[in-house]
């Protein structure tokens, strides 16, 4: 992709596709005035910022739906196709990546609950398949995306903190469902007002300590998998930067290096969920 200096390279390819809502009388870049409240997509980083809390990155929503339906679309092909024959390359594939989160949630998770296996199975691969398009070389889907008439385009929905929020909220509500349900609302207050110290004095202080230790959970997976993705791409977009043959030469150890990345993030965000949602399981 073409730009003035790197520093609009490196900025161009770090914001999102947005769609969101521009006030009254907003000018925009091209010199034109908003006439009224209207929803369309920004066409600078600046307008995508204006836009505020409400606006959508398009491109993150759009690549994340897509992994998920190709995780679903090759899962249900294998099952379809399974055999208990010699079987192919890609149930072998799918058959060692159910039986590694077998593994995990055996390991980790010391509740009862159908529920967790399939949801560990799912935020794996999803996450996964999510952080390999980060091996798409950098300049292809936005060149592409530009032909189109699209300015902006970014194509790891994990590089975005929207993202990786939006996947570590969900399983936030999932763990405080499970400590209401398995312990009860009196229980699971008993257990945020007793703990660390059995004491009724230091309630206050266990409250405080114990709600904070919630909230950060889900704070903590969200930006551990954004900031690792997030730094990767940078690194990627500098090498871009660079002469030909030195992008050849750092590209390709770099990629390497990077399919364990991707693989590990994967594996640390599902733990570290499978960690959680068994403490929110435990009644004592």
């Amino acid at each position: 992709m073409a730009a003035d200096t790197p520093v609009d390279y490196i900025k161009h390819h770090l914001t999102n596709l947005t769609y969101g809502k521009l006030p009254e009388g907003y000018e925009r870049a091209d010199g034109s005035v908003v006439e009224e409240t209207t929803w369309t997509m920004a066409r600078t980083a600046q307008e995508a910022a204006d836009m505020g809390f409400m606006a959508v990155h398009v491109d993150t929503m759009g690549w994340s739906i897509a992994m998920g339906v190709l995780f679903l679309g090759l899962f249900r092909f294998a099952a379809k196709k399974a055999t208990s024959g010699q079987p192919g390359g890609l149930q072998n594939m799918v058959e060692m990546t159910v039986e590694f989160v077998q593994g995990i949630v055996r390991d980790v998770f010391h509740g009862n609950n159908p529920l967790i296996a399939p949801l560990a199975l799912t935020m794996f691969v999803w996450i996964l398949l999510m952080n390999t398009l980060k091996l798409i070389p950098v300049d292809y889907i936005p060149t592409i995306a530009h032909a189109m008439g699209l300015e902006y385009f970014k194509i790891v929905p994990t590089t975005d903190p929207n993202g990786t929020f939006g996947i570590s909220i969900g399983v936030f509500l999932l763990i405080l469902f499970y400590s209401f349900k398995v312990k009860g609302p009196g229980g699971f207050l008993k257990e945020l007002s007793f703990t660390p110290f059995n004491h009724w004095a230091l309630v206050p202080f266990n409250l405080v300590l114990e709600l904070l230790a919630l909230i950060i959970k889900p704070v903590s997976l969200a930006l551990r998998l954004f900031g690792n993705m997030y730094a990767g791409e940078v690194v990627f977009i500098l090498i871009a930067l660079l002469p030909l043959w030195i992008q050849w030469t750092l590209n390709v150890p770099w990629a390497i290096f990077h399919i364990l990345v991707v693989t590990l993030q994967a594996f640390i965000f599902t733990t570290l969920a499978v960690v959680y949602l068994s403490a929110a399981h435990e009644d004592h």
